[in-house]
């Protein structure tokens, strides 16, 4: 119980920081973070919990995280479904946080950062642009974790990776799905906002979990054996 605890506030972090920054500094009158800092937040959300939480639970925070460490032979099928339940809370407690904060501004416009492809998508992207964006930059981002998780690569150095990974992630894709890699970041909001982001909220589910399996089929392809 105290790694689904720590699954909870690890993902509630995540989505109240990086679309907190989104929602809240994104566009701010004057001293705007704009998508550079947004990209930034979202990185240092996993940065931090990854060192906080992660020797109690991994600091998975993402459903297709946990999935593909599963497919990576790194994570027991057993504790697949209640990590994910965890992570979608956590996820929806922060949107409505989020929700409670951002509502008391004047001119509220109820986004809450939700994702979204063709009308909810920030640039208008396409379906089939978000649908392989979102699997390539998952894929990606699971052969990162895979790799610097690895037993033989540097030891303690894990999070820094894994949060400037996500942060990259951010700087490449914000414009084209407001970016997800994580099913649950992209259900809080969802949840809440409803209309569009509620109708998409498909493609942040299956996209993910595709890409996680493919990046953990590629790393597995790559590593070394073990001695």
């Amino acid at each position: 119980m105290k790694a689904y605890g720590a699954e909870f506030l690890g993902t509630f972090w995540l989505v109240l920081g990086g679309c907190g920054s989104a929602v809240l500094a994104g566009r701010f009158p004057e001293w705007g973070i704009g998508l550079t800092g947004i990209s930034l937040a979202f990185g240092l959300t996993v940065l931090t919990m990854a060192y906080a939480i992660g020797h109690i639970s991994g600091g998975h925070m993402n459903p297709a995280v946990s999935i593909g460490l599963w497919a990576g032979g790194r994570f027991p099928a057993s504790k697949l479904l209640p990590y994910i339940v965890a992570q979608v809370l956590g996820a929806i407690v922060a949107a409505g946080v989020l929700y409670v904060i951002a509502s008391g501004a004047p001119g509220y416009q109820g986004n809450l950062g939700a994702n979204g492809y063709e009308a909810g998508s920030p640039g208008k992207y396409s379906l089939v642009a978000a649908l392989v964006c979102e699997v390539v930059m998952t894929a990606f981002f699971l052969i990162i974790i895979l790799g610097a998780t690895d037993g033989r690569a540097p030891a303690g150095f894990a999070p820094i990776a894994i949060g400037f990974a996500l942060a990259l992630i951010h700087l490449i894709s914000i414009p084209v799905t407001g970016t997800s890699v994580n099913p649950a970041r992209s259900t809080g909001p969802a949840l809440l906002v409803g209309g569009t982001a509620l109708a998409q909220l498909w493609l942040f589910w299956v996209a993910p979990i595709v890409g996680a399996l493919l990046g953990a089929a590629a790393y597995r392809g790559i590593a070394p054996e073990k001695a």
